[in-house]
């Protein structure tokens, strides 16, 4: 009995190191399922936007994991200490760093919202600002029947949702129609309606700046539009892929190239969730945009058609007149550059023709002659005279003849040089007559 004894309290002393290194290594377990990407893709799926219940059982033990034995029995799977080994994340599905963190951005970045989902986050963003539930009933019954029965797009029935409730967003939108530069014009820090924009929730903020931002982007104000939605984010607005697609386009025909293809990109990263005309007009707008070099004649040529929007807009300020200045800048540079280069190309020429006159090469090296003397003189000089006679009757072509030989050598002449040619063959004619 009292080996038996003895023997139990000795397993007591023992489990109680056992349990703490199974505590240490259940913490590395925790830390190395950080880096995992199903661990990531949890981490995504609790977002407001997923709601989803957390994969783990309520006493934070998994579903498949077996139930916790009592602390005086030692667990058979227990791996002796001398036959331990150094763990290793990547058994467990890690990954480097680099990797963990382009997972980690992967999955906080935007996603596509259908009109459910629009209607709920509409429904608690008035609910935020304090609207009745019958209110918000309405505003939201009525979203849905202009996205599902009057094919509306999203981004309109959702402020158009929110002006039913909000008379500052009402306001803007009646303004939209007609008065579409003031409205920019008041949205400015310092503008009138800048404080009730601002004090909005960050969805109904995002859309209305969004609405706003896309309305001048169809009218080709791009300087007036990209204050307004540039620094929006697509997170938390209920329609993200509307806000990277003409905030894009105004960085594209701005020349905005870096942050153009990061607005592009992030859409297309749901290309199979957006509107087929928001794919493909992405992915032109990269093919077209991505090669573009500074102080390009592709990149001047682009800012005469910058220069020449401006002027259709009856604009004439300071910004075209920079615009224009930076063109003549750039085309200035360019043909330095040209010059320099055929210059340089001159003066090659120029070395190959002396070294090929200086001498005979010898051993691949051309040598100049020591003294000034004509080389290679060993003939007599005599030449066959040539007959310059009119033997051949040379402007007394027949009619037909003549005036083909007239054309052909008159046809990339201006039309006065052709006049002169003809009187010229007119007196040669005369006088040999």
């Amino acid at each position: 009995m009292r080996r038996v004894t003895e023997t139990q309290a000795t397993a007591h002393r023992l489990d109680r190191p056992r349990r703490q290194r199974l505590a240490t290594i259940g913490k590395l377990l925790v830390l190395a399922g950080l880096s995992t990407p199903t661990f990531s893709q949890t981490l995504s799926a609790e977002s407001p936007f997923h709601q989803t219940s957390s994969p783990f059982a309520a006493d934070g033990t998994s579903p498949e994991e077996p139930p916790a034995q009592p602390e005086s029995q030692i667990p058979e799977s227990l791996i002796p200490e001398h036959k331990a080994e150094p763990f290793d994340p990547n058994q467990m599905g890690g990954t480097p760093n680099a990797s963990t963190d382009e997972a980690l951005e992967k999955n906080a970045d935007w996603q596509p919202l259908d009109a459910a989902a629009m209607s709920e986050m509409l429904r608690r963003s008035l609910d935020t600002i304090g609207v009745s539930p019958e209110q918000i009933g309405l505003s939201a019954d009525q979203f849905l029947t202009d996205v599902r029965q009057e094919d509306s797009e999203p981004l309109t029935a959702w402020v158009r949702a929110i002006a039913l409730q909000v008379d500052a967003v009402n306001e803007m939108m009646a303004r939209g129609d007609d008065q579409l530069l003031e409205l920019a014009t008041r949205l400015d820090p310092s503008g009138p309606d800048y404080a009730s924009i601002e004090s909005m929730p960050p969805e109904m903020r995002a859309a209305v700046r969004t609405w706003i931002g896309r309305e001048l982007v169809r009218g080709r104000f791009y300087d007036e539009a990209l204050p307004i939605f540039a620094e929006v984010d697509p997170s938390i607005s209920p329609d993200a892929a509307a806000l990277l697609f003409y905030r894009g386009v105004c960085y594209h025909s701005l020349l905005k190239a870096t942050e153009a293809l990061a607005d592009l990109r992030t859409l297309l990263q749901h290309k199979e969730e957006i509107p087929v005309r928001y794919a493909r007009t992405a992915e032109m707008m990269i093919a077209d945009i991505k090669p573009l070099k500074e102080d390009s004649l592709d990149e001047i040529s682009r800012l005469m058609t910058d220069v020449t929007r401006r002027l259709d807009l009856g604009r004439a300020d300071e910004p075209t007149q920079q615009r224009e200045q930076e063109i003549i800048d750039k085309l200035t540079k360019l043909i330095d550059k040209i010059e320099k280069q055929q210059q340089q190309q001159q003066q090659q020429q120029q070395q190959q023709q002396s070294g090929e006159q200086g001498g005979t090469p010898k051993n691949g090296q051309s040598r100049p002659m020591e003294d000034s003397r004509i080389a290679g003189a060993n003939g007599q000089g005599d030449v066959e005279r040539k007959n310059a006679s009119d033997k051949n009757g040379w402007g007394n072509l027949p009619p037909a003849e003549r005036q083909e030989s007239l054309q052909q050598i008159s046809r990339d002449l201006p039309t006065h040089y052709r006049e002169a040619i003809e009187a010229y063959f007119r007196k040669l004619a005369t006088q040999q007559q």
